[in-house]
């Protein structure tokens, strides 16, 4: 296979996305579609951050980790998104070489971190609810930032270890399949060495496989523990559960699609691949503020009272004439 390269001016690779349909014709439908969704999902996740520093009742592990998952959000919305406005709205959908890697490193660590940090919210439950009187003990601060420090650095290391490692092989493909940079990204290299591909299965089976498994296990012993409970204790368990569990399975379904696009993409059509891009792109991080925003009680609360603060006062000097 013949070395192809492609150079600009400051001797950097430039490679091009070719996951867009008719980006020429709809360029602008894109733009008026996802950049309401990117300030909603700035927006949103931005509330809920702000709800939980302020509160001194939030102020516990459970909504600690919400804040971190919406910071998650906050992060890789902004390394895609803005490069994709560009995109749509430009002749040319093309990247430089180190853009598209600070993409994929922030793709893969964060979705990476979402999953230990609902391994943490998982264990927060389960002592929560099947260990109730440990709870302050086994969740004090110093466990959550234990917590914190490996949901956050954990994956940074390792997936920084695969972007150096992919820095060094050879490009002989400058077309990207998709509209950003994922698992895409490594079909543009003439080869894969046997290390490399070792590294990568060893940091999916770590960051991925494991934090599943014990997030299943964990709110299976959970359900397992409630089962035989009272009828409202039981129901209180659940209601706290369910948007974990809801994320829970939305973070292993998009896992899941970015996968079947890495295997399956000379298979499947354009049109499909990109409507499995965009759905990566969206659910994730406007699901998140969505689902904890308005299933979590405490920040339904807080968040009741900063939307509608100023209904509410102005009832209130009516009242008060």
């Amino acid at each position: 296979m013949t070395f192809v390269f492609i150079m600009e001016w400051n001797g950097t690779v430039v490679l091009s996305f070719g996951g867009f349909v008719e980006v020429e014709k709809y360029g602008y439908v894109y733009f008026l579609l996802l950049f309401p969704l990117y300030v909603f999902i700035l927006c949103s996740n931005g509330i809920i951050i702000f709800l939980i520093w302020t509160h001194r009742n939030l102020h516990e592990p459970m909504y600690i980790f919400i804040a971190a998952l919406s910071l998650n959000s906050i992060l890789f919305s902004t390394v895609i998104y803005p490069k994709l406005f560009v995109n749509v709205l430009s002749n040319e959908q093309s990247i430089s070489y180190p853009e598209c890697t600070v993409q994929s490193f922030f793709f893969y660590s964060s979705g990476s971190s979402d999953l230990f940090l609902l391994l943490a919210m998982a264990y927060d439950r389960y002592v929560s609810i099947c260990r109730p009187l440990q709870y302050s003990t086994a969740m004090s601060k110093v466990t959550v930032r234990i917590f914190l420090t490996l949901a956050w650095f954990v994956p940074v290391f390792q997936i920084t270890a695969i972007m150096v490692m992919q820095s060094r092989q050879k490009v002989c493909n400058l077309t990207l399949s998709g509209v950003f940079c994922n698992a895409t990204m490594i079909q543009i290299h003439c080869t894969i060495p046997v290390y490399l591909r070792v590294w990568i299965l060893f940091v999916v089976v770590n960051t991925a496989v494991i934090p599943m498994l014990l997030i299943v296990l964990t709110y299976m012993k959970i359900f397992m523990n409630i089962y035989n409970s009272q009828g409202e204790v039981r129901n209180k368990a659940i209601s706290t559960c369910l948007p974990h569990v809801t994320v829970l399975i939305m973070s292993i379904s998009l896992m899941t699609l970015d996968i079947v696009i890495g295997l399956l993409d000379t298979v499947i059509s354009k049109k499909v691949s990109l409507i499995i891009h965009l759905q990566v792109l969206v659910y994730s991080p406007l699901f998140n503020p969505i689902m904890y925003g308005l299933k979590m009680k405490e920040i339904w609360k807080h968040l009741r009272r900063l939307l509608f603060c100023r209904s509410h006062v102005e009832r209130m000097n009516i009242g008060a004439e």
